[in-house]
């Protein structure tokens, strides 16, 4: 900037004018505005470069933070995972007779108890089957005992004979002895003693009574079992509820027949829906943390935003392929709902949120509001406007929030005021101020 010899002002004039300006007091009409202009134009230029520090009186900048308080409360570790909703005890009813359904007295929904009948079949080919079974197995019976009568008066004659064929063996051999007869004589007897001996021998017997040959006992017991199963068809002609429950499914219609369903369905699924079950897939990674008896709660669309209560009641003893590709495990857990009466049904997906850790009173603080350095954990204090660094130890872990535990020798509670963010830039006994600000 450069003046004529008219508008030169000494240093002195200058500092007095500059100061009127920046007090506010100089002339309403000055008697040289032009020298105003310079005046005004030089104070820009320094308000410029030592403006910060005029406005901060002259002292360096503080770091401005926002800030968090700890809370105390209960914190939860959940874990959560979806699955099936079955009941609790589930069982396909087939047939294997090729029999016209004549009846369903059920349909789907209904409750049944243990024995009820689901479904009459055409019978009349069984009856007929389990006829022909009966008169095979009379018949077997009736041969049998025929052959035992055969076999008692043959053993009588047989044993006759043996006492007969014995006394001309001991009288020719007295008689052979005192050589009133040939040798031939005595070897004839002794012949006819064997033979007698050996009719006898053929027979069976049992408890002291000659009965038949143990074939004819074979088929009787072969036609008992073909008369059993017969009578076990024709009471399979009447399809029976094998479990108290209710009708979940019904895949067959009057009509058809019992055997023929398609893609191996069943007729009907009777389900206990009493007790329901959530059926999960916990990765091997968590599954170390989850225990039989934990609670659970359970979710769905169906329940439109409320929740029912579960417990964990089997975990696995062997994982299985999670799919997909991936070489991760995953292990079969149960959760049984343990509220009545909800709104819940078999075959839906639900979610499960399993509490894994809890602790009570703990003392609180968003996980942001936590770093890690060299393996040991900090919160950032702001106490006096100066940041202390506080270690702590990390309890229960939430999805937001964490339990922080002063290490000994450190205090801290729900008064402690603390760095939302911290971070290796705000130094152990650095000043900062809050800005009034609650991180989140």
């Amino acid at each position: 900037m450069s003046m004529s010899s008219e508008e030169k002002i000494s240093p002195e004039e200058f500092d007095k004018e500059l100061d009127s300006l920046l007090a506010g007091t100089t002339e309403k009409k000055p008697k040289n505005p032009k020298r105003k202009k310079i005046i005004i134009a030089a104070a820009i230029a320094i308000l410029g470069i030592t403006g910060i520090k005029l406005l901060s009186g002259g002292k360096d900048m503080v770091p401005v933070v926002n800030t968090v308080t700890p809370t105390r409360k209960t914190i939860q570790n959940r874990l959560t995972v979806t699955g099936p909703i079955s009941g609790t005890d589930s069982v396909d009813v087939v047939s294997n007779l090729h029999a016209e359904i004549l009846e369903i007295p059920v349909k789907e929904g209904d409750k049944v108890t243990k024995g009820q009948p689901l479904a009459v079949l055409d019978d009349s080919d069984v009856k007929k089957e389990a006829d022909i079974a009966k008169n095979d197995y009379d018949l077997a019976v009736t041969t049998c005992a025929e052959k035992d009568k055969e076999a008692r008066n043959g053993y009588a004659k047989a044993i006759q004979d043996l006492n007969t064929a014995q006394a001309n063996y001991d009288r020719t051999k007295a008689l052979f002895d005192g050589g009133s007869v040939p040798k031939v004589d005595l070897e004839t007897a002794e012949n006819g003693l064997h033979d007698a001996e050996r009719e006898c021998d053929s027979y069976t017997i049992k408890n002291g009574s000659a009965v038949a040959d143990d074939s004819y006992r074979l088929q009787i017991e072969k036609a008992k079992f073909d008369y059993e199963k017969a009578v076990e068809q024709l009471d399979n002609t009447i399809l029976k509820a094998p479990i108290d429950g209710t009708v979940v499914r019904v895949n067959t219609k009057v009509g058809r027949f019992a055997d023929k369903m398609e893609n191996d369905a069943p007729l009907f699924v009777i389900e206990n829906l009493d007790n329901l079950e959530l059926e999960i897939k916990v990765s091997e990674y968590t599954i170390g943390k989850v225990a039989v008896g934990q609670e659970a709660e359970i979710s769905a669309d169906i329940l439109n935003g409320e929740t029912v209560h579960g417990e964990v009641i089997s975990i696995s003893p062997t994982g299985e392929e999670k799919g997909g590709g991936s070489s991760e495990r995953v292990i079969p857990t149960k959760i049984r709902v343990t509220d009545q009466d909800t709104k819940l049904i078999a075959g839906i997906t639900a979610r499960a949120s399993i509490v894994l850790e809890e602790s009570e009173n703990a003392l609180t603080v968003p996980v942001s509001a936590v770093m890690e350095k060299d393996g040991t954990n900090y919160v950032q204090e702001i106490s006096d406007g100066t940041v202390s660094w506080v270690p702590v130890d990390i309890g229960v872990e939430g999805d937001v929030e964490m339990e922080i535990i002063p290490v000994e020798g450190s205090s801290l509670d729900e008064n402690s005021v603390l760095i939302a963010e911290p971070g290796e830039q705000y130094t152990d006994g650095m000043a900062v101020t809050s800005s009034g600000k609650q991180g989140e």
